[in-house]
């Protein structure tokens, strides 16, 4: 009786590791078991790339430059005697700022004024005996030269002995001095530097689809971060016929400062173009971007049905549209629901 117990401990024991080994079995075949997924679609919404006009406020920075800056050079040679600018001093043009030493010129200018006197002479000589039939045309003729160089000689020395005194060729603010007196000065040497900043000059780049609705004329509002509130009023006096490489058109804006809010060089500007942009650029839907707009991407679903992944770089928002600079096409199809089940080359089943 006590063997016969004991074997059917056995068997029961048997039996209990034999139903383990199985179930664990079943499991692991239900882990390794491979799904055929290759006809497995996403469904996802899709809609076309579409050219679409928006009106919008087209609104550029720019930097405001001076109307005229001029570099004052030496034209005569010597020592400069005198200097009466410094740096932030305003010039009125004819204003003499600088006196280059004219002994040497006016000494030219006397020696070509005797030389004149003698070429006249010696002319009207000839002349005569011309006249009388006692001198040639060929003699005539070459006294009336020396004649004419003597006027011509005389008319430069004295144009020389006029650019001893250096003066302001407009009306502006002395920003540079690199001259001292008694420092000599060579003939194309810098003497000062005169900056015109009465009147400004704002020069930026329009893109191509804006750059057609811009006319010469037309009045722009400007306004600058360094005087919240104040706006100034420019015209555009110029716009190129030529863009670049990128489409982009050279724009050129006109503006008088004001005393009281005087802009300087250099400064920023906000320009707001007072019509609206009515040019067709090719847009998406918001929801359709993945990632960020700096770094946006869009899923383009191809003729195989494939959910592609594509880098587009991306303009203004206009409501619930993105403006598309690059990287798609008017008509092709891109994914606006679903995004987030996909990778890239994803098979999908469009069903909007």
């Amino acid at each position: 009786m006590k063997r016969i117990t004991t074997i059917a401990i056995i068997l029961i024991l048997v039996g209990i590791v034999a139903f383990r080994l199985v179930s664990n079995k079943e499991v692991i075949d239900a882990k390794t078991e491979v799904v055929d997924k290759s006809n497995v679609r996403v469904s996802v919404n899709t809609a076309p790339v579409a050219s679409r006009i928006t009106e919008r406020n087209l609104s550029l920075v720019g930097t405001a430059i001076a109307h005229q800056v001029i570099d004052i050079k030496s034209e005569v040679q010597g020592k400069i005697t005198n200097l009466y600018v410094e740096l932030g001093d305003h010039v009125k043009k004819g204003q003499v700022i600088a006196r280059i030493d004219d002994k040497i010129q006016t000494l030219a200018v006397a020696n070509a004024e005797q030389a004149l006197a003698d070429a006249r002479q010696s002319f009207e000589r000839y002349q005569n005996l011309y006249k009388g039939g006692a001198a040639t045309k060929a003699q005539f003729d070459q006294y009336k030269r020396a004649y004419e160089n003597a006027e011509n000689q005389l008319a430069q020395t004295k144009k020389q002995l006029s650019n001893a005194a250096i003066t302001a060729p407009i009306s502006g603010q002395i920003v540079q001095k690199p001259v001292e007196a008694g420092s000599f000065a060579n003939i194309g040497a810098s003497i000062a530097t005169i900056v015109d900043v009465s009147q400004l000059k704002v020069q930026l780049n329009v893109p191509e689809r804006d750059v057609y609705a811009l006319h010469s004329g037309d009045t722009v509002t400007i306004t600058a971060p360094v005087f919240p509130g104040v706006t100034y009023q420019g015209k555009i006096t110029f716009i190129s016929p030529r863009g670049d490489e990128s489409h982009n058109y050279p724009v050129e804006i006109s503006l008088a400062n004001q005393p009281e809010h005087a802009l300087k060089a250099g400064t920023y500007v906000d320009v707001a173009f007072n019509n609206k942009s009515q040019a067709p650029t090719l847009q998406i839907p918001r929801e359709a971007l993945v990632g960020s707009v700096k770094n946006a991407q869009v899923y383009v679903v191809n003729s195989d049905q494939l959910a592609v992944l594509r880098n587009i770089t991306v303009g203004v928002e206009s409501g619930r549209y993105l403006e598309v600079l690059k990287g798609l096409q008017e008509g092709e199809n891109i994914v606006t629901a679903g995004q987030i089940n996909l990778t890239d080359s994803t098979k999908v089943q469009v069903i909007q």
